[in-house]
């Protein structure tokens, strides 16, 4: 066994590369940088999306158009795990009431019951939206459920 199989570096480490040292280590002469060009001076800098003189991409893009997101419409998401840990039999859970509880911001989102988790309270649950699952468990608990 020699020197270099026995002395290992740390995991994921490999040493530094060295070069100008000569052709026979690969990086010899010009060190890997190529002949002439920018990059092959010392000291050089050049910025990420610099395209050397060619009208930048982000100024050939047109900035003109219409964008839809301002108009999207944002669900808040509740599970069924949660109406139960929070609520109480037989209470109505409505968009006020999950404000309150803090499972919804604000009062302008629209709100959508999702299946995760167990619920074995009847709760009368007041939604945009509910999945199959929720609306299953729901049921099954004896609850009801009121689409807005």
């Amino acid at each position: 066994m020699d020197v270099q199989t026995a002395v290992k570096d740390p995991a994921g480490r490999s040493a530094k590369k060295r070069v100008g040292r000569g052709p026979g280590s690969g990086n010899g002469k010009t060190s890997g940088r190529g002949h002439n060009g920018q990059r092959s001076r010392s000291s050089v800098s050049v910025k990420l999306l610099s395209e050397g003189g060619q009208r930048p991409l982000f100024r050939r893009i047109p900035k003109r158009g219409f964008n839809n997101a301002r108009f999207k419409k944002r669900w808040a998401v509740v599970n069924v795990g949660d109406l139960a840990r929070l609520f109480e039999a037989r209470s109505r859970v409505d968009r006020d009431a999950l404000v309150a509880a803090r499972l919804v911001r604000s009062r302008g989102e629209a709100v959508k019951v999702l299946g995760d988790g167990e619920i074995d309270k009847a709760l009368v649950v007041v939604a945009s939206r509910f999945s199959e699952t929720a609306r299953r468990k729901i049921t099954e608990a004896g609850g009801t459920v009121e689409v807005i």
